[in-house]
């Protein structure tokens, strides 16, 4: 849980800001919308390897343009 104390005289925009960086730091918005919906296990596993081959040709791209 992201806990942020106020400073003495601190404004509202400044701990609101410290706030959401804490938060996303925290990856707590990303795992929100991680568990929004469930995913069955092969679903999640399709999803994962997709995204691998898809870092894969991102990276044979990058070596080729060298």
């Amino acid at each position: 849980m992201a806990k942020i104390m106020a400073n003495e005289g601190e404004n509202f925009e400044s701990l609101l800001k410290r706030f959401t960086r804490k938060v996303q730091q925290d990856g707590i918005i990303s795992e929100a919308r991680r568990r929004k919906h469930y995913q069955k296990p092969i679903s999640r596993r399709r999803r994962k390897e997709v995204a691998s081959r898809r870092a894969a040709s991102k990276l044979a791209r990058a070596i080729r343009k060298r």
